[in-house]
């Protein structure tokens, strides 16, 4: 059940993806003073050696990120995510690949919280150490399913949750939209970011499906695919569903993604899709 490990996969083009659009949501909620809450419920170690016996096996960065900081016209809109990497390569080659808890731990302000659960026996004391000294932060080996009852709704009214499983625990598909369920009578006005992977395109469709289904009003979905769908093994294509997203989202996706079609999806076929899932508009 905790055979996977995100060290295989950091810093692919799911990674690129997901920590772009959890970068945008964070500098959005920093516009107003009042703190909130960053709440990851499958946080992994926290940093990615790429250069690693695990990195090195899949490969995956070198179609991810590693095609991205080869690039020179970088689009305005990603500089903070560059500097979030940049502050963990100050060097020309990228080495590490930070994971979404220490992308917030760079970007949350001293008033602001950050509650991370993970349950593998050897990420979660990498993850401990990496936030030793931050006091801002708690720590736990925990189901992060749990902390979606447990943690909503913050005492601040504010908070951004990011639910990024592995799915390789197939009823993971099943369990978010009920927590989300939960998540949301708790807490309505929070930013939910939920990752996905397409693998089975059936299966992923009737999660999304399902979280449409809840009947919570405003949902976005983000998805960049670098292949098209196929029945081969592998994942060809990821996305973030964005309940409540902040304002300027979608005026930025619609810069960001084509670019990053193009920048990853080297072999030119793949797509990426930008819309909202329950027929309102979005809030420009």
């Amino acid at each position: 059940m905790l055979s996977y490990r995100h060290s295989y996969h950091a810093g692919n083009h799911a990674d690129v993806l997901k920590h772009i659009v959890l970068t945008l949501c964070i500098e959005s909620l920093k516009e107003k003073e009042k703190p909130f809450l960053y709440l990851d419920t499958h946080s992994g170690a926290g940093r990615y050696l790429l250069r690693s016996e695990h990195a090195e096996k899949t490969g995956e960065y070198l179609s991810g990120i590693n095609l991205l900081w080869q690039q020179s016209n970088i689009p305005e809109l990603l500089n903070t995510y560059i500097s979030v990497l940049r502050r963990y390569n100050p060097f020309e080659e990228m080495k590490y690949y930070p994971g979404s808890p220490l992308i917030a731990k760079q970007l949350l302000r001293e008033q602001d919280k950050l509650n991370l659960t993970e349950l593998h026996p050897t990420d979660y004391p990498l993850l401990k150490q990496e936030f030793s000294k931050d006091k801002r932060t708690k720590v736990l080996r925990e189901d992060g399913f749990s902390q979606l009852k447990s943690k909503l709704p913050p005492l601040s009214r504010r908070g951004i949750i990011l639910i990024d499983p592995s799915y390789e625990i197939k009823d993971d598909y099943q369990k978010i939209p009920t927590a989300l369920f939960e998540a949301y009578k708790r807490f309505a006005t929070g930013v939910y970011l939920i990752w996905y992977p397409v693998v089975s395109r059936t299966q992923t469709q009737k999660m999304i499906d399902n979280i449409v289904n809840l009947g919570i009003k405003r949902i976005s979905q983000f998805e960049l695919a670098i292949k098209p769908d196929n029945n081969q093994k592998g994942m060809t294509a990821s996305g973030m569903i964005v309940i409540n997203p902040p304002w300027k989202l979608h005026e930025q996706m619609h810069t960001i993604l084509p670019w990053l079609k193009t920048t990853l999806d080297v072999g030119k076929t793949g797509n990426f899709i930008i819309r909202e899932l329950n027929g309102v508009d979005p809030l420009y």
